[in-house]
């Protein structure tokens, strides 16, 4: 069957603000430097009042009317700057705001880097830990071991439960020879993924200039982590208690997602993201009666909190 292009209204405003904080929370901030040249963006094409993506993300079938009423009406008193909730199994949009908007992403980002490392590599590899891994700015799963090899399927826990900039570079060095390559192979993967408002600047997402992307995109990203048996499993844990190659022999990872750690019914995860420029970011996924529902938020003032009240209302739908 034919795909029908997706169109969506825009929504005029947009507001972004933050005090020097890094990723995934408030730490010292730093100056940083784009781990590759900033990719530039080629946003959706503007037309007669509307923001037209020719048949949107291939990972979505999206359906949405644009003159039609969102089913799911929130009127919230500090909106995100961007949002969508989505069925990403009928492809039914539910709520919207500004979703084709491209915006900073923070950690966001390790989606991508997720996905591309889950269905390139083996759980059993042995990753060696660079210097550059260990010296990473912003959040780490720890002191990584120099001159030892660390088994990859740790490292890719640490960079979805404790979103471990070190376990980005080192999983991007492992998979392409340098982060650079890596970032190279992330953006060339949405461009065959019709991710349209996305560009990637670094593995992790500490880099914000040039790192961008959209809500509709990231609901893909989310389709495409939840579909990848690997990330699926991780990202529905809790905390992992997992081998590492220091004193002990073991790490131990809590995960940051909100719906998780607050035990939000059939909770899939997905990811959250901080940084200066990108505020309070999440992807967060639930299933319940079979259904998937998604949910984006970005730069919000309560991403834990809205995600929740956006899932209540899309699961009670016909109930």
């Amino acid at each position: 069957m034919r795909r029908r292009p997706l169109v969506l209204l825009l929504t005029a405003g947009l507001a972004l603000g933050g005090c020097g904080l890094l990723d995934d929370g408030p730490r010292t901030p730093a100056v940083v430097t784009p781990a590759v040249p900033a990719l530039p963006l080629t946003p959706p094409q503007e037309a007669n009042g509307a923001l037209l993506v020719d048949g949107g993300p291939k990972a979505l079938d999206l359906r949405l009317d644009a003159t039609a009423m969102d089913p799911v009406r929130v009127a919230f008193k500090r909106p995100p700057a961007a949002g969508l909730l989505v069925d990403i199994d009928s492809g039914e949009v539910l709520w919207r705001l500004r979703p084709v908007t491209p915006l900073p992403i923070a950690s966001l980002t390790k989606i991508m880097t997720a996905v591309l490392t889950a269905e390139r590599t083996d759980a059993d590899e042995k990753v060696r830990i660079s210097a550059r891994a260990r010296n990473v700015e912003g959040s780490k799963i720890g002191i990584l071991p120099k001159k030892q090899r660390v088994r990859l399927e740790t490292l890719l826990n640490g960079l979805m439960l404790v979103s471990g900039n070190d376990a980005a570079v080192a999983l991007a060095e492992h998979v392409s020879g340098t982060e650079t390559a890596f970032v190279a192979q992330m953006n060339e993967r949405a461009k065959e993924e019709r991710l349209a408002c996305t560009a990637f600047a670094s593995a992790s997402g500490i880099v914000d200039e040039g790192n961008r992307s959209c809500a509709v995109d990231l609901a893909a990203m989310a389709k495409l982590a939840l579909d990848q048996p690997r990330v699926a499993r991780i990202m529905k844990r809790r905390r992992a208690v997992l081998p590492f190659p220091t004193k002990g022999g073991r790490i131990y990872l809590y995960g940051h997602n909100y719906l998780i750690r607050d035990g939000y019914p059939g909770a899939l995860g997905v990811k959250t993201g901080y940084t200066d420029a990108a505020g309070r970011c999440f992807v967060g996924a639930a299933e319940q009666n079979g259904r998937r529902l998604v949910v984006v938020l970005l730069h919000s003032p309560d991403p834990g909190r809205q995600a929740t009240q956006l899932l209540n209302r899309g699961f009670s739908l016909g109930t």
